[in-house]
């Protein structure tokens, strides 16, 4: 777990307690801090109350600045079992903290109190700062309004010497992330990635000296960070996303780039300029001169020994890892060897089976039409499963694929729409489930082509999210005869 002296004997407001939020309360008590808490989920709040090391006492006492009698459920950190904690939070055992960092934690409905007097409002990233009255409610009251990563940039200066790699984009970020991640390891140092990935950045053991911390950060991590200044950062892409988070496009690009506002000018920059946003902001940097590195539209790479690297926009997640890497010093022998032998993430083009001489393709993570564009590019012979909830009532961005497919089968709530967008460019089936899709596709494809699950839309309609639906279509895919 990553703790801080900075934080010991300071007051924090947390709004949320799924997996960073949970890390970020035990983080800020094994600290020594002062924590009032909500969630409005009460599931997760008795779940984070009854696991221990926290020790409970009922005490009549008013909520903070309320200025009304209540009752409040004081916990009082202690330090005896923090494993089984972690264990029923659902996240990896780690060590337990010193003993001497003992905070106070009380839960109470954040809208119910006074935020005056407290050092910082942090929050989920799913919090909506545009929408949600606790944040104007903090804004009102000059509380700062930060997460777990401005957390995490508070608390390097007592790590051992490290250097953290920033990935930020519209799509890709995952698999970029993943990827370096796994070049570092190959090449003998530790590292450990979290963020928008993997287990929350406070919940871990902090590195060794010379270690690398590698950070997905969406744009709604980078909103509610102030002091993260990256050796390395790195954007992918902006297209259009999450606009009902932004007073449009320009506004969400603005947000990607303050991860390279927050870098210190010698650190190293890495920018893909195929669109022109993410251009823009390469242009900014340009005083950076040999800081700044431009991945340009119009490469070609050898990637037939990347197995799981296929693809135009692997290419290019491939080439920002190259350069992330050796910006880190890393040989190039071990980045070599670490593009070969990555073997990629769930539900991103993951091959599932391949049945009859068809191949299955999860591509679940492709949420928007921009991200399922360069799965229709990497294939031949699609038989193509799409829908969802729709985030653009366009499928324009995934024109330049559609002479790769055979047919399409259209799902969940833009189901409809999307079978009308298509009809008359291929061949189009009204499936409405994903098994009925999965069972129609199977049937019409033939030896040497594929059945590809690539939405462009999200999950929410019918699935939990996208990983749900992937682990649906694997779920169909193998129920099949």
């Amino acid at each position: 777990m990553i703790t801080s002296e900075l934080w010991r004997g300071k007051r924090f407001a947390v709004l949320g307690l799924a997996r960073s939020g949970a890390a970020t309360v035990r983080a800020l008590l094994a600290s020594g801090a002062e924590v009032v808490a909500w969630d409005s989920d009460a599931g997760r709040r008795e779940a984070f109350s009854q696991a221990p090391p926290l020790q409970e006492r009922q005490v009549n006492r008013a909520p903070h600045g309320s200025g009304q009698a209540g009752s409040l459920t004081d916990l009082t950190l202690g330090w005896g079992g923090g494993s089984p904690q972690v264990q029923r939070l659902g996240m990896a055992p780690t060590p337990n903290p010193s003993p001497e960092g003992e905070g106070l934690l009380r839960f109470t409905d954040l809208d119910t109190i006074d935020l005056s007097g407290f050092d910082a409002l942090v929050l989920s990233p799913g919090v909506p700062l545009n929408t949600h009255p606790i944040a104007a409610k903090a804004r009102a009251a000059g509380v700062p309004i930060i997460g777990d990563i401005e957390l995490f940039a508070q608390a390097r200066a007592e790590l051992p010497p490290h250097k953290v790699v920033g990935i930020t984009g519209t799509n890709g970020k995952s698999t970029t992330t993943a990827l370096i991640k796994h070049i570092i390891e190959t090449a003998g140092m530790p590292t450990l990635m979290g963020g928008n990935i993997g287990l929350p950045i406070l919940e871990q053991a902090p590195l060794a000296e010379g270690g690398v911390y590698v950070l997905e950060l969406s744009s709604y991590q980078i909103d509610l960070t102030q002091t993260l200044d990256c050796d390395v950062a790195v954007l992918l892409n902006i297209t259009p996303d999450h606009l009902d988070r932004y007073d449009g496009f320009d506004a969400y690009a603005a947000s990607k780039a303050r991860l390279f506002a927050m870098q210190t000018r010698q650190h190293d920059a890495i920018v893909s300029i195929f669109d022109a946003p993410s251009a823009a902001i390469a242009r900014s940097l340009s005083a950076r001169a040999e800081h700044l590195t431009k991945i340009a539209p119009g490469f070609c790479m050898d990637q037939s020994r990347w197995l799981s690297l296929q693809g135009p926009h692997n290419a290019q997640n491939a080439l920002a890892a190259i350069n992330a890497c050796e910006a880190l010093g890393i040989p190039n022998a071990a980045i070599d060897a670490g593009l070969e032998s990555f073997t990629g993430l769930p539900h991103r083009m993951e091959t599932v089976a391949t049945k009859h001489g068809v191949r299955f393709v999860n591509d679940s993570k492709a949420t928007n039409p921009e991200s399922a564009a360069p799965a229709l590019a990497a294939f031949d012979g699609i038989h193509w499963i799409l829908g969802g909830q729709s985030k653009s009532a366009s499928l324009d961005a995934c024109r330049p694929g559609f002479g790769h497919v055979r047919a399409a089968y259209t799902i969940g709530a833009a189901g409809v729409q999307f079978a009308d967008l298509l009809t008359g460019a291929m061949p189009v089936s009204y499936c409405e489930t994903l098994d009925r899709a999965v069972m129609a596709a199977a049937m019409a494809a033939q030896p040497g082509e594929t059945v590809l699950l690539s939405p462009a839309c999200a999950s929410f309609d019918q699935f939990r999210d996208f990983e749900a639906r992937g682990d649906a279509f694997r779920a169909a895919v193998e129920a099949l005869p």
